[in-house]
């Protein structure tokens, strides 16, 4: 009798087990995801896939790509994809130390000029300083110089962020943290240089419709430490 109950017990823990889902490690996909064509940018061990502006300003460390050399404003402390990409599903995983100011580029076309051919997600401090008013495109989760975001989603400094940034041929969208707080952009709209399309100045020398609709994918240090992880893109 209690040989059959111990049997029973190994089948029902053996069925529980098999029955349960995968414990995934970080930056590592879940086999649903390389289903639906996810793939990742970093690999959690090393730099492969990915080029610096300046050397020895990035390195992969404890799973993650983290500033290993801070340098001041205005610095060229960037990190790129060597791929180019068009129509993507980018996601990532970021955390930054207090009065951190970095951002997520897209669409890069020159990585010499990234400012002026291409997009950037704000990464900045936003939990300890809300930033309203004409400033709120500079804010966490903003579309950096173009569209503030809805509201304020950023965690505490040291905590991690999530970002979803959402590019489909003339429109861009971002959510941060679960929350969509970018909207649908139509780049199509903005025809004029130096101008969003709500009458607001912004630092861009060609009107945004005439930007490039693919290139690089890259991180920015431009003051303080931050640390990005499980960083993936689907191509749309």
């Amino acid at each position: 009798m209690y040989k059959i109950l111990i049997i029973a017990g190994v089948m029902l823990l053996t069925a529980c087990s098999a029955g349960s889902p995968q414990t995934l490690q970080e930056n590592e996909l879940s086999p649903a995801e390389i289903d639906e064509g996810w793939d990742l940018l970093f690999n959690g061990s090393n730099l492969d896939g990915w080029t610096l502006n300046t050397p020895g300003t990035w390195e992969s460390k404890d799973g993650c790509i983290v500033l290993g050399k801070e340098m001041g404003m205005g610095s060229r402390g960037m990190i790129w994809t060597r791929e180019e990409y068009d129509n993507f599903l980018l996601e990532c995983e970021f955390k930054i130390e207090p009065e951190c100011n970095s951002g997520i580029f897209f669409r890069v076309g020159d990585i010499e000029s990234p400012v002026q051919t291409g997009f950037e997600m704000q990464i900045v401090d936003s939990f300890a300083n809300p930033v309203t008013g004409p400033q709120a495109t500079h804010s966490c989760g903003a579309f950096y110089d173009i569209v503030a975001p809805s509201h304020n989603m950023a965690k505490p400094a040291g905590e991690w962020n999530h970002a979803r940034i959402t590019c489909l041929n003339n429109v861009i969208s971002i959510s941060l943290n679960g929350d969509q707080v970018v909207s649908t952009v139509d780049l199509d709209l903005y025809t004029e240089p130096n101008q969003n399309i709500d009458g607001t100045a912004n630092k861009f020398n060609l009107p945004l419709r005439d930007f490039p609709r693919s290139g690089r994918i890259g991180f920015q240090q431009h003051g303080g430490k931050v640390w990005f992880r499980n960083i993936k893109i689907k191509e749309l």
